[in-house]
């Protein structure tokens, strides 16, 4: 794929599909129904590249806006998934949600988890604001 006229960072489906954290069945439908465009490459197998798949993947990660739900903020990382575990201190408790592929853990107030009623099983969001993020490259 290296070749010139070849897209730049191309994914198989299934590869799109692991990135996105979803089957590649699904992956599937949506290249079906025309929700991401998807190219052949030179054995005949589709792909999505790399600058189109990441828009695509910017159009899913958009929630319904916090405003929307009458919750307006500036945080933009929003990680959608389910309650794995609580502990609970004295005073403070660590909450781990896994959203998608993700593992989230937080450390919150304890009144805070008993408040949002975190048990495991329970949905829940993570809202990540933050000014120091590391990116490593696979």
């Amino acid at each position: 794929m290296g070749h010139p006229g070849a897209p730049a960072n191309p994914y198989r489906i299934g590869e799109a599909a692991a990135l996105l954290g979803v089957s590649a069945d699904t992956m599937r439908r949506w290249v079906d129904a025309g929700r991401v465009v998807a190219e052949r490459d030179e054995h005949g197998h589709r792909i999505i590249p790399g600058a189109r798949l990441a828009a695509f993947a910017r159009e899913l990660a958009r929630p319904e806006t916090a405003a929307a739900e009458g919750r307006p903020s500036s945080a933009r990382n929003r990680f959608p998934g389910i309650v794995t575990a609580v502990m609970l201190g004295d005073v403070a408790a660590q909450v781990e949600i896994q959203a998608g592929p993700f593992r989230v853990v937080s450390l919150i107030s304890r009144e805070s988890a008993e408040e949002l009623e975190l048990v495991p099983g329970a949905p829940a969001t993570a809202v990540i604001k933050s000014t120091n993020v590391m990116i490593e490259r696979r």
